[in-house]
């Protein structure tokens, strides 16, 4: 047991971690070439995402929690912070936050707040919490995207949902063949 509480409306629990992992990951602890074959989907990914933001708006810095996603689902695909559920809401409705808090109260330091404490509190509400979303909202906020670099923000994100499907088809390829040979 560790001495870490989640709290469920109120009421303390224990946060219980994996006893066969050596984070809080859910899956079991994984060779080198499985790490390497795991990692090598979200930075080609990534990487695909860069060149698109590059090719049409040269926004960075607005991606940059995406690569976040990316890595976070390489850590551990089966783990409800990665699920395409939360991974769509969390995003999405961070950098629709942070837009429409640009768009009506300009870049400055309360905007990016308020967005920020706005899409915790939707996360919080909705149980789909996203780390890397709080970035989103922060970045559109502070105006790192106009209209064009939301759509292409949804585009991306998309890419990064066809990773989550392709990182737990390679689990399961991974982790299932080496059950049998067990």
């Amino acid at each position: 047991m560790s001495a870490y509480f989640e709290t469920e409306w109120g009421k303390p629990q224990p946060l219980m971690l994996p006893a066969n992992t050596s984070h809080a990951s859910s899956l079991p602890h994984r060779s080198l070439r499985a790490d390497l074959t795991l990692a090598l989907m979200p930075t080609v990914t990534v990487l695909i995402v860069f060149a698109l933001v590059e090719a049409w708006s040269r926004q960075r810095l607005l991606f940059a929690s995406l690569a976040s996603s990316a890595f976070l689902i390489y850590l551990d695909p089966k783990h409800e912070t990665n699920s395409v559920r939360t991974l769509v809401f969390a995003q999405g409705l961070a950098a629709i936050v942070g837009f429409a808090a640009h768009a009506l109260l300009g870049p400055s330091f309360w905007t990016a707040g308020g967005a920020m404490v706005v899409i915790i509190f939707a996360m919080i509400l909705a149980r789909a919490m996203h780390p890397p979303a709080v970035s989103t909202a922060l970045s559109f906020a502070l105006g790192a995207g106009s209209g064009r670099g939301l759509i292409l923000f949804g585009v991306c994100m998309a890419l990064i949902v066809l990773l989550v499907f392709a990182q737990r088809a390679v689990v399961r390829l991974l982790f299932h063949k080496k059950v049998e040979n067990a």
